[in-house]
């Protein structure tokens, strides 16, 4: 039998815990046998002593045998899936899906709504007149074999045990832990029972992980686990240093990710879509370059049928917004500088995202840029568009984004594609 304090002693001694230990205290906590306080110090603990190789594959196992797991291998289609870290902007799991799908491959993108400085990709969704995210396990498995594809909430029983934990990590300050970040994203991203899994990790001042070596080892950890459990597993670390595209909220991101679906599009949106649905495919055994299909329309028929399959609206009109409010160049130059946080922040007074569990989010709310890095601007043209619901909060949104930009008498972009491991 074991003993939670035992457990939490060893391991705030520095002891390596057993694989039985851990399981134990993880299925434990998921009954609640053992209590918050006890769960919140093992937290603690690994926060300061960390876990060696086998005790994070124990954890990440744990976790994903909390609940049930996915199979898709009855499809007859290989299965894909891909997962990002979060950043400003970030509408990329909108175009990457249908995209990949529309080649036969079944993508389960597995979504979350967001917390903090961002609008989660089921928000966005939500943006769409009747779209919905709540789906059976049922009407997952028909809509993958019919459209190929399906953006949606988790099941409620996929790894229960990292609901729990990470709630409790929220309120413990050990959120930012790597082998707690990544046994938490593979938890929940291998129980999706996908073959091929591809990893965005971001770096940069938007990016969760802003130091670029923490992205690169969580990247490296997270590899490692996947290809330990048998998926075949590839990292791109990329570049959060500015938003991605020209859009930062709900219904504008949907939107900018139709302009990518009919073959336009932001440049970094389009290359980070490309450069991830090469990474799929290949996983996935599928020789093709997929900016044919963005070209040719058959990512925005897969789309279509993506949206209709989940009771929306495509041709429906996408909401706009009450209230907008231009803000204007104070000075000409080169923009060397839009800090993705600091967009990510005003769009989040602005109502784009959420302070707690469950809080709702605008629709409408959001920001539309109209320089990036490298662009010249000039006194007195536009620089950003701010839109919401509640136009009282448009003050302190424009009060955070005077910090958001610099100029320079020149400016080379960085890549976008800071280095792929696998």
């Amino acid at each position: 039998m074991h003993n939670a304090v035992e457990i939490i002693t060893a391991k705030r001694n520095g002891v390596a815990l057993s694989a039985e230990q851990i399981t134990w205290m993880v299925n434990a906590y998921t009954t609640g046998e053992v209590a918050d306080e006890q769960f919140a110090a093992l937290a603690m603990a690994i926060y300061f002593r960390g876990l060696d190789d086998a005790e994070l594959l124990a954890l990440m196992t744990a976790m994903l045998n909390s609940g049930s797991t996915l199979d898709f291998s009855d499809l007859g289609k290989p299965t894909a899936d891909k997962h990002s870290t979060g950043g400003v902007g970030d509408k990329i799991t909108l175009p990457l899906t249908p995209l990949v799908a529309s080649y036969g491959v079944a993508v389960p993108q597995l979504s979350g709504r967001g917390l903090g400085h961002t609008g989660g990709t089921l928000d966005k969704l939500e943006a769409i007149e009747g779209f919905q995210v709540d789906l059976t396990e049922a009407h997952i498995r028909a809509q993958l074999a019919e459209t190929g594809g399906v953006i949606c909430a988790p099941t409620g029983e996929l790894a229960p045990a990292d609901k729990k934990i990470y709630a409790l990590r929220d309120v413990t300050a050990t959120v930012d832990s790597l082998p707690l970040i990544a046994s938490s994203i593979m938890s929940k991203k291998l129980a999706e029972g996908t073959g091929t899994l591809v990893l965005d990790v971001k770096t940069g001042s938007g990016a969760f992980m802003q130091d670029e070596e923490d992205a690169r080892q969580l990247a490296a950890t997270m590899v490692a686990l996947g290809k330990e459990f048998g998926v075949n597993t590839t990292a791109v670390l990329t570049r959060m240093d500015s938003p991605l595209g020209y859009t930062v909220g709900n219904g504008i991101e949907v939107e900018e990710t139709l302009e990518v679906l009919a073959g336009g599009g932001p440049n970094d949106v389009v290359e980070l879509t490309l450069t991830l649905a090469r990474h799929m495919l290949q996983g996935a055994g599928i020789d093709a370059d997929p900016a044919e299909h963005l070209v040719n329309g058959k990512a925005m028929d897969t789309w279509r049928a993506i949206v209709t399959a989940q009771h929306g609206a495509p041709d429906a009109p996408l909401p706009t917004p009450s209230h907008e409010h231009t803000i204007l160049a104070p000075a000409s130059g080169v923009l060397s500088k839009l800090d993705a946080r600091s967009v990510g922040e005003a769009a989040w007074h602005l109502g784009a995202g959420r302070q707690y569990q469950g809080q709702s989010v605008q629709a409408t709310a959001g920001i539309r840029l109209h320089v990036k890095p490298g662009d010249a601007i000039v006194a007195g043209e536009p620089l950003f568009t701010l839109a919401t619901e509640t136009p009282e909060r448009i003050s302190v949104a424009e009060e955070i984004l005077q910090n958001a930009i610099d100029t320079a008498d020149a400016y080379s972009a960085p890549e976008l594609i800071v280095d792929v491991i696998r």
